[in-house]
């Protein structure tokens, strides 16, 4: 959510279309403990005509080095609610998150 705010979307207003997550896949590193710092990155990438694909990495900070905690891809598809069906990506919504 706060990656998609950042460029002033949201899952339900995304450049005139809505965003439904198709997967999720999750792949668990190593340990994280409460209170751990985390560094979380995020990337979109692999677009089509109606979909993209997230991908995020977490890494725990330790002293001045990281260590990677897991990694993480979701699928996104782009969706009318009112009609009912999928759409394109916006072009607009593809050029500002992949720059």
């Amino acid at each position: 959510m706060q990656f998609l705010k950042q460029y002033g979307y949201t899952e339900l207003e995304f450049g005139g279309t809505s965003l439904i997550m198709s997967d999720v896949g999750i792949e668990f590193k190593n340990e994280l403990f409460y209170g751990d710092t985390i560094i979380t990155s995020v990337a979109a990438t692999d677009f089509s005509k109606v979909s993209f694909d997230l991908y995020y990495k977490l890494e725990k900070q330790q002293a001045e080095k990281t260590q990677l905690i897991a990694t993480a891809k979701t699928g996104m598809i782009c969706y009318d609610y009112n009609l009912k069906k999928i759409t394109s990506v916006p072009a607009d919504a593809q050029m500002r998150l992949t720059k």
